[in-house]
């Protein structure tokens, strides 16, 4: 029963929605339930229980970010998840402010698997003039948002 509750959250999350030809998603503070997004019982069923955190969710490698002309900013981000497949893949990145408020997400519907490491792009951020620091932490469609995260500093 377990598999087949992990293949049904799968088949949902494949049919929400395509990554797209354009890297711009725009972003505007977004909400989101955090690492509790997959069941436990999904998380369960797809990863055994010697598995190490680097297995379970994506790794961001590598930021970029420039505030652009609006005072919005764009990130790059860099993401490597050497397991991405059609059946389980990275499927988002987010910006936090470092108290963990949301400040923009960029999701991605469909697997990278013969593109690792990945960029994917996001524009139109809003971050309040008084943070110099963000953090980025990806997201794994079955494990959820990951508890490591890469801190980066803004150059105003």
């Amino acid at each position: 029963m377990r598999r087949l509750t992990a293949a049904a959250l799968a088949a949902v999350m494949l049919a929400a929605g395509a990554c797209g030809g354009s890297d711009d998603v725009g972003s505007a503070a977004t909400t989101t339930t955090g690492a509790g997004d997959a069941t436990s019982e999904a998380r369960a069923a797809a990863t055994p229980d010697d598995t190490t955190v680097e297995e379970l969710y994506p790794e961001v490698v590598r930021v970029e970010a420039a505030q652009d002309a609006d005072g919005t900013w764009t990130f790059h981000v860099t993401i490597s998840s050497p397991y991405d497949t059609p059946e389980r893949y990275a499927d988002a990145w987010r910006i936090e402010a470092p108290d963990g408020t949301v400040l923009g997400i960029r999701e991605l519907a469909h697997d990278h698997q013969n593109e690792q490491p990945f960029t994917r792009s996001t524009s139109g951020v809003e971050i309040p003039e008084d943070l110099d620091e963000v953090v980025i932490r990806g997201r794994d469609q079955v494990s959820g948002w990951s508890p490591e995260a890469i801190e980066h500093v803004l150059s105003r």
